[in-house]
């Protein structure tokens, strides 16, 4: 099905290929998409480790073809995703090869490839959060998620482009590596902050992607490039090591092609961290295996509910899109509760949002001691060493930070607006039973890349980053120019392998992701 679905996409944009033939093309891409006897095109973790068992391949070919994948097609297409390569990849592979022989035994995430959005600190590999004014810091430890993937076998294999400290929801653009552009048109934009990650996963430069999410950042740019993405329940997973944008919202989570797979990377990067305060409060929440859950065949007995109030604005192709979806999970034997409506919502939404970047930031700078090029945020500003674009940001966070409003300011459980917000939804889908609830990711296309601000129909940064719930976006079909679009799902807090097995089920019987095509 996947070479089916390939060759019909290829034959979609046969008709702007004007230089080379069609079985020039379908040659280059034979061989960028296959590894030794393996076919990488949309590999997973599943059929990654089938190849390690029967000796079809090695950790260090895998790694080896990544590599080659990245630096043949990043740059020569302008996707422009990756920042940097980890040139110890394919030592840690050999390692883990080695392993393998001696113990016959694979670890969860054994040899994977990971591509880690660059505000996510990783020994050895630089990070920037994007930005010039950090050039140069190369961390002497692991963020918490990024030790625990180690130990668990993963490869980071390279760090990803971003929008500059995360702030910017629309483009991915830095001062240190400039635009990364959509994959599936490379005429648009990734969305942000998380873009870079997600053209890099969507290209198939990787298996698993990590990016974070504040607003929108991961669900997004997840959206626009045919991604799972996955905000999980705040207090699930260590935000230790990232580079904060507002700590009160920000999250870590996995985009990868399949909902499996991103429940594959949850069961180890969730857990207790003393590190991260917040962690305390997702102390026995994390089941055993999210996998193992995930093993619906259909939907009978889950009831879905119609948020049309974050669909309303949605443009016609976007809506029809929506319309799609409702009737296929009618049809895998969903009860549809439509509208769903949620009482004081409208008052409920706002006031949410706090100025605590300069201190989050600050806080976080001083933590680096001498190993950081700057110091706090009225350094970053007096440098200059900025993109022109968020000169505005940088200089409303440093004037605003002690204008907090209404709003109280901590976190998801402490903080009497966000924890109304969430009753209110919660009490809800109890009143009517509803398991999740859905609206479109994004109610609008893709923006053109370069137009940095427009208005964008974003519906990712309303509910869960506030109130702390479980947020999934998973592909629900295509916009016109190839474009992708996403289908959200919201679960109850804590309630994330039951949202992980719904989505799974739209994800499997509808199969709307196919692979963009790119060329050198």
């Amino acid at each position: 099905m996947k070479r089916i679905a390939f060759t019909l996409a290829l034959l979609f944009v046969t008709s702007t290929v004007h230089v080379m033939g069609l079985q020039k093309l379908l040659a280059i891409n034979s061989e960028l998409n296959t590894c030794e006897s393996f076919d990488l095109l949309d590999a997973d973790i599943r059929s990654v480790h089938a190849a390690f068992t029967d000796n079809s391949l090695t950790a260090e070919a895998l790694i080896s073809c990544y590599i080659s994948r990245i630096e043949k097609l990043d740059k020569a297409t302008g996707i422009n995703a990756i920042t940097v390569i980890n040139p110890k990849a394919q030592e840690e592979a050999r390692f883990l090869d080695e392993e393998f022989k001696v113990t016959s035994k694979l670890r969860p995430l054994h040899g994977i490839p990971v591509i880690v959005k660059d505000n996510i600190i990783a020994k050895g590999l630089e990070t920037t959060a994007g930005s010039i004014a950090l050039k140069g810091y190369v961390p002497k430890e692991d963020a918490t998620i990024i030790k625990k993937l180690k130990e668990a076998g993963a490869i980071i294999l390279a760090k990803s482009n971003m929008a500059e400290w995360g702030i910017n929801a629309n483009v991915s653009i830095s001062s240190t590596a400039g635009e990364t552009l959509n994959p599936y048109n490379l005429s648009y934009t990734t969305a942000g902050s998380s873009g870079g990650t997600a053209a890099a996963i969507a290209s198939n430069f990787g298996i698993i992607g990590l990016g974070t999410d504040t607003g929108t950042s991961i669900r997004g740019p997840a959206s626009h490039n045919a991604l799972v993405g996955v905000r999980p329940s705040m207090g699930l997973t260590s935000r230790s090591g990232i580079v904060p944008l507002s700590m009160r919202n920000d999250m870590p989570g996995p985009m990868t092609r399949s909902m499996e797979d991103a429940a594959r990377v949850l069961e180890i990067i969730n857990g207790f961290d003393k590190e991260d305060q917040l962690t305390e409060y997702g102390i026995n929440m994390v089941p055993d295996s999210y996998v193992e859950r995930m093993n619906k065949k259909d939907l009978k007995g889950v009831r879905i509910g119609v948020f049309r109030k974050l669909s309303v604005y949605a443009s016609p192709e976007v809506n029809n899109l929506f319309e799609k979806a409702i009737s296929d999970l009618q049809k895998l034997g969903a009860e549809i509760v439509d509208p769903f409506v949620v009482a004081g919502f409208d008052s409920l939404r706002h006031n949410q949002w706090c100025p605590t970047f300069q201190d989050d930031l600050n806080q976080f700078l001083s933590g680096l001691k001498d190993d950081v090029p700057i110091k706090n945020l009225n350094e970053i500003i007096e440098s200059g060493k900025y993109s022109q674009y968020i000169e505005g940001d940088l200089i409303n966070y440093q004037r605003n930070r002690n204008l907090k409003g209404e709003t109280v300011c901590t976190d998801v459980f402490t903080d009497t607006k966000r924890m109304q917000f969430r009753h209110a939804i919660e009490t809800a889908m109890s009143v009517n039973r509803v398991n999740a609830i859905i609206y479109p990711s994004w109610n609008r296309r893709p923006i053109k890349a370069g137009t940095v601000q427009a208005i964008t129909g974003d519906n990712n940064h309303i509910i869960a980053p506030h109130t702390g719930q479980p947020a999934v976006t998973v592909p629900m079909g295509y916009l016109p120019e190839n474009l992708p679009a996403g289908l959200q799902f919201l679960g109850k807090m804590f309630e994330d392998h039951r949202l992980f097995s719904i989505v799974q089920v739209y994800e499997q019987k509808t199969k709307h992701r196919m692979p963009p095509i790119i060329t050198p």
